[in-house]
Order: C-alpha cells, then structure tokens, then sequence
C-alpha cells in the first residue's frame, strides 16, 4: 500500500514542452483629447513576430483596481480588398483600446491607437469662455512695428510742438489781440472740447476705417486747425482752430496708447511715445520763444512746422498702418484655428481658415460700429476708467497748467534783477518739458522694475516738494532748475499709468476705455490751465502752485484707489 502511493506520488507524465510566451512591454497610454487624471494604469501591447500572430491579437489591460482581459479578433471578408474593422474597440476617451485591423492579403494589422487622434473641436466652448491666447507682438516683431512706434512717435512729437508752444506765445497772443488772462485761456477750453468730443467718435471710426486711415484723418484735422493759425486769423477763430487742433490730437493719443499698451512690452513703447511727446514739449517752446523775442515774427509764423508735421505724418502713419489690422486679424484667426478647428485630410488648410476668419472679423466690426458710442459710455461703470480718467485730469491739469503759466508767473513776480526778462525767461518751459523728456526715456524702464504703482507714488510726491521751491524760492535760477527737476518727476507717470490702466482692462474695454480716459482726463489740461487764468486775472499768477498741488494731491488719491493687479510675464 505504501509502496502503491509513493509511485503515484512520484510518477511523472510526459507532456509536450510549453513555448515561453512571448515577451511584452508596458506602454503609456495618452489621449490628448481626454484630460489626465493621473490614472496609473498601463497597458501591455504583445510583440508577437508576423509568422506567430497572424489571425488573432490580445490586449490586456492592467489597471490600478482591476485587470481586464479581452481578446479582440480580426478577420478576412472574401469580397473585400481593403481591412475591415473588428468591432468592440472603444472611442478615443473612454479610457479603452481599438480593435486591430488586419490588411488584405496577409498583410500585418495596424494598431489605430498608435496614431494620434486629432484635437476635438470646440469652437464654441473656447470662444465662449475666452480662453483662447492671441501671442503679443514686439517693438520689433513683426518688423513693421518699428515703422509703426516710429510713426507713433513723431505724431506725438507733434502733439507736444503743439502743447508746448501756447506758454511761450501767451504774452505775444495777448498784445497781439489786446486781451488778457482770462480770454487768452479761452484757447484751452477749445483744445478740451475737442478732446471730449472726439471720444465719441475714435473707436467707431477706428472699426469703420481701419487704424491707418484713422490716424490719416487725425493729422488732416490738426492741419485744418493750423491753417487759421498760420493766416493770424481773428481769435474767436483761433479758438475754433484749437477745437480742431484738440479733436485730431485725441485721436493720436488713443491709437498711440492702444498700439503700445498692447506690445509685449508695452512700458517701454509707452515710454518712448510719451518721450517723443515731451521732446516736442522740449523744441516747441525753444523755437516758439526764439521766433518771437529774436526774430521779432508774428506768433502764428510757429504753426507754419506744425503744419508740415501734420501733413508728413499723414502720409507716414497711414503708410505703417496700412496693413496693421489685417495681421492682427490674421494673427488672432490663426491663434484660434491651431487650438480649436483641426484640419483633416481634404479639409481647407490653416491658411485659407485663417484668412476666412479675418474676412469674418472684419465685416463682425463693421456691422457693430452703432455699439461703440454705447460701449463708451458703459466704460464710465468700470471703477478703472472713473479713477483712471480723474487722475488723468490732474495731471493733464498740472502739466499744462505748469507749462502755460509759469513764465507769466516767472515775469509777474521776479525782478529784472533776478533775470526775469522775457527774453530768457521764455526757456524756462523748455527746462520743463526737457525735464520730462528725460523722465520718459531715462526713468520708465527702472520704473516698470521697481512697479508703477511705488514708482508714481513717489514721483508725485517729489514733483510736489520742488513745485513749493518755484512757489517759495525768491530767485529765477533756482526755479528754472526747479521747474526743470518736477518736469523730470513728472515725465514717467503718464506712461506708467497707462500701463497700469492698460493691465486693468480687458482687450476688448481697452480702445473705449483708453479712448474715454485719454478724452474726458485730458479735459484737465483746459479746466486747470483756464480756471488758472481767471484766478490770475483777480488775485495773480501766483495761484498756479496751490492749483498744481491741489491736483498733485488728486493724482494720489486716484491712484491709491486703483487696483493692484500685478504684472504679466507675457
């Protein structure tokens, strides 16, 4: 009995050897279409040799909870010449395998989940939730940007030959027209209102025109307005010239301001734009005082290069911008095809959707052209335009308030003893807009390091302690150097907060907004300069300080309330 049980206990039965079975890889399943969860599984694909697996091929599935096997066949039809599809493969997403296809003829099967499926399309839920990416351009990409900032520059130029002058010729207008302080101030009402009154019209003229004929008509309306000034037309003409004058400089600035706000970076192009602005600033009052007091010519003889600037820069501007808004429609259509609308074989290319969908752009702005007066004033609900417009005000306010009375101040107040000759005093306002000049160039790159929201509270505070010492200080030196340093204080600021006005908005609130900010706060630049010149004519020239420290004051309870969103890398 023992010896019965050990032989069945030993006995061994031949059997036929068993093959190892073929060797398998883990591979790292990833559907671009599906989001990632960190799932762990993996899946093992068999590398099975052609002459072992020919009928039959098996997938598993090893998962982080459960295994699942499944053995997905594949066969031949006898009338078909193409593969057919083996069904029970699942759809891309669902976290299953496609079946394999077997070729006519013998031919190996091709595993569908080995090639990349293509992007679903969601146009609509990208569009909808504006998550879509439009790349910034650069100073110098695409290379007709440098052409463009340099038009941008020189129409700026203008605008500050422009804004600059009236302070050097104030006291040749007043003798010419036999007037005085408060009539002469009249010409900055006229400037202000056709600043307001072009806000209602820079953004729809820029949907219906396009950028490159909108700054075109700009500089046709600045050379309307110089006209009358070149002929010394009667002064309620005069007036009239400066409406025009007002209007087209509105429109340089709202395009200005949007172009460079919009670069990547937008700081720096600010900067540069501004400080052509205060290089006018810096030449205007020069030559301005150099015609009157050395050449003996009448006053309106400086708007004669006034006029040919305007003229060039038509022609120049509209030249750079020609082509402007159909690369940024491009460039956007582009941006949205290549993350929503994949291209399949024998569909249109990127290019022809492209280019359709910037035909689309085009004519969705120009039915919308009526909304645009509405969206200005919807503007006027945002608490960044409010603070931004009012602080714009001031210091507009301050600025040509400086610049329009301080030689007035300078010859009512210091003796000739001190040098307070109009002959030299007349470049005191040069020192200021040099000083700004400067302040542009030179202080609004460290001031986009330090952060516009420090740098301009400081500023101000500075430009504040200096405009007491031209206030205080009895000798014409001293406040000509003064004058000079609150320039140079205030040169950055108007490019900072542009920016930071600029990072508030989104881009579809930043021409209306920049546009209503620009109008509406610019209109400080005749509200102070005006409410200056009656007051002067009551009780003297000396109210021009406390009127610019009164705004300096507004300026930094204005941006105090602004929000502090920070910085974007992009």
């Amino acid at each position: 009995m023992d010896a019965l049980m050990l032989h069945r206990l030993v006995a061994v039965d031949s059997a036929p050897a068993a093959l190892p079975s073929a060797p398998e890889r883990a591979v790292q399943r990833t559907y671009p279409g599906v989001p990632q969860q960190r799932d762990p599984s993996i899946e093992l694909e068999r590398l099975d040799r052609p002459q072992l697996h020919r009928a039959h091929s098996t997938k598993t599935f090893i998962g982080s909870s459960s295994s699942h096997h499944a053995e997905l066949g594949s066969r031949k039809e006898s009338d078909s010449t193409g593969a057919t599809a083996v069904a029970g493969g699942g759809a891309p997403g669902t976290g299953r395998g496609f079946p394999l296809f077997e070729g006519g003829g013998g031919d190996l099967g091709r595993d569908l989940e080995s090639s990349r499926p293509p992007t679903p399309s969601s146009v609509g839920h990208h569009h909808d939730s504006g998550l879509e990416v439009e790349a910034k351009q650069s100073i110098t990409e695409p290379y007709m940007n440098r052409f463009r900032l340099l038009a941008v520059c020189l129409v700026n130029f203008g605008n500050g030959m422009s804004d600059s002058a009236p302070g050097a010729l104030i006291p040749s207008m007043e003798k010419e027209y036999d007037i005085g302080y408060a009539i002469v101030s009249l010409i900055f009402v006229g400037n202000a209102i056709g600043f307001i009154t072009a806000a209602l019209f820079i953004d729809g003229t820029r949907e219906r025109l396009g950028r490159a004929k909108t700054m075109a008509l700009a500089q046709l309306f600045l050379a309307a307005g110089y006209v009358p000034m070149v002929c010394t037309a009667p002064f309620p003409v005069v007036v009239l010239s400066f409406f025009l004058v007002g209007f087209g400089m509105s429109f340089n600035l709202a395009m200005g301001n949007v172009f460079c706000g919009s670069l990547r970076n937008g700081t720096t192009a600010l900067g540069m734009m501004h400080g052509a602005y205060g290089l006018g600033g810096t030449v205007g009052p020069l030559i301005a005082t150099t015609l009157v007091t050395v050449a003996h010519t009448v006053w309106s003889r400086y708007y004669i290069l006034t006029l040919g600037l305007a003229l060039f820069n038509a022609v120049f501007a509209a030249w750079a911008f020609w082509d402007y808004d159909a690369e940024r429609d491009a460039a956007a259509a582009a941006s949205g095809t290549s993350m929503t609308a994949p291209m399949a074989a024998g569909e249109q290319t990127a290019a022809a959707a492209a280019a359709a969908a910037a035909a689309t752009a085009t004519a969705r702005r120009q039915a919308n052209v009526g909304s645009h007066i509405q969206g200005m004033f919807t503007a006027f609900s945002s608490r960044v335009v409010l603070l931004g417009a009012l602080f714009i005000f001031a210091y507009q306010g301050a600025e040509v308030s400086i610049s329009g009375w301080v030689i007035s101040f300078l010859l009512d107040t210091r003796s000739p003893a001190g040098g307070g000759d109009s002959s030299s005093v007349g470049y005191v306002t040069a020192g200021f807009w040099a000083g700004i000049t400067l302040g542009r160039f030179l202080l609004s790159r460290p001031a986009h390091r330090i952060g516009e929201k420090k740098f301009v509270c400081w500023a101000v505070a500075g430009a504040t302690v200096f405009q007491l010492l031209v206030w205080l200080v009895p000798n014409i030196i001293g406040n000509a150097v003064a004058v000079a340093i609150v320039g140079l204080l205030l040169g950055p600021v108007y490019p900072c907060a542009a920016a930071v006005f600029m990072r508030n908005m989104s881009k579809h609130e930043q021409v209306s907004g920049i546009g209503v900010i620009s109008a509406f706060g610019s209109s400080g630049g005749a509200a102070a300069p005006f409410t200056t010149g009656i007051l002067a004519q009551a009780v003297g020239t000396f109210v021009l300080h406390p009127i610019a420290i009164g705004l300096f004051a507004v300026m930094m309870g204005c941006w105090y309330g602004l929000p502090g969103r920070p910085k974007r890398a992009d």
